[in-house]
């Protein structure tokens, strides 16, 4: 088996993906990813090329393999069916107050820091831990500041995503899917960044005997929310504490510049978007064909696949998935 992610021929777990795809069509060897070490990871392609499934293909690997866990984060309801081929678990998250910084409050409820209500949102979130605890510190401000942040606290209470009994995040024993089907953006931006930051605070601490993996389905919803401070920490820190994280997008265009050029390992399905092509050729490798365009694939389930480790990009079709593929579309038939 050809392992990506790996610069030297070493031993450790690997994640089976699919097998080399020759220019006939034909497959060859096996391919997987190494999961021995962290890695930052980018899966991309137009709705339909395969991207969601490729993300479960790796979710379905990582539940089976030792020294390691997982989290994914599922905006669509595309993950649920792991629990019928692997150890997982699917759940509504809820998260507790506490676990966003005080900026982040601002930012998810889009009250500017600098505001009035912005500062006492933020003196709230910095001194109470809780939802309950926030509103107690805001009902002393009877102000219009005190009375605007009491109304966007009442907003974020309205998403039901915060609370005391708190979802546990990391399991060590199973991959937890985290079904955000349904929150609205700025909900699912504050679970994404709880997420990010649980999992680089236990990281970082030393808590976690496993590598944690975060994948993230349809990025570049949230990339561009309180969010990104969380996600940038990870893909330019998460080296050294061991964190892996994969995004998965649709439309690589959107998403920051750094989320594309900090990524170790590019699987790119089929693209036609310009601004799309575009955002991967500024800053993908010179080892790439120089027409990108012409090199991704046209088939659902193939991928183009740019290994920065070995300095290779190679051609491959995905393995088929062991549970039940949730992502597809509904049809009338």
């Amino acid at each position: 088996m050809h392992v990506l992610g790996r610069s030297s021929d070493t031993d450790g777990p690997v994640l089976p993906l699919g097998r080399f795809r020759a220019p006939d069509g034909s497959h060859g060897v096996r391919v997987g990813v190494d999961a021995n070490g962290p890695h930052a990871a980018l899966v991309v392609g137009k709705r339909g090329s395969g991207k969601t499934y490729t993300l479960g293909v790796l979710a379905e690997a990582l539940a089976r393999t030792d020294g390691v866990t997982a989290v994914v984060v599922d905006p669509m309801r595309a993950f649920t069916t792991l629990p019928d081929a692997v150890p997982a678990t699917v759940t509504r998250p809820r998260i507790p107050a506490g676990a966003l910084p005080p900026r982040a409050w601002c930012d998810v409820l889009s009250i500017p820091s600098h505001t009035p209500a912005g500062a006492l949102l933020w003196q709230a979130a910095a001194e109470a831990k809780t939802l309950d605890a926030m509103r107690d510190f805001l009902a002393a401000h009877d102000t219009t500041a005190g009375r605007a942040a009491r109304n966007a606290l009442a907003l974020a209470d309205s998403w039901n995503v915060f609370g005391e009994q708190r979802t546990e995040v990391l399991d060590l024993d199973r991959v937890t899917v985290l079904d955000c089907a349904g929150l609205p953006r700025p909900a699912l931006a504050a679970v994404t960044r709880a997420v990010t930051d649980t999992v680089y605070d236990a990281a970082i601490t030393g808590r976690l005997d496993v590598l944690p993996w975060i994948l993230l389905d349809e990025a570049h919803a949230v990339t561009d929310t309180a969010v990104w401070p969380g996600l940038r920490r990870l893909l330019t820190r998460g080296r050294k504490p061991g964190i892996s994280t994969v995004l998965a997008t649709q439309r690589p265009g959107a998403l920051p510049p750094e989320a594309v050029s900090q990524a170790d390992l590019l699987v790119a399905h089929r693209l036609t978007a310009r601004d799309d092509i575009d955002a991967l050729e500024t800053a993908i490798p010179t080892y790439l064909p120089a027409a990108l365009a012409d090199a991704l694939p046209r088939n659902p389930g193939d991928a183009l696949v740019v290994d920065d480790a070995g300095e290779t990009a190679h051609d491959l079709t995905v393995r088929e998935r062991d549970a039940p593929h949730g992502g597809r579309s509904r049809t009338v038939t």
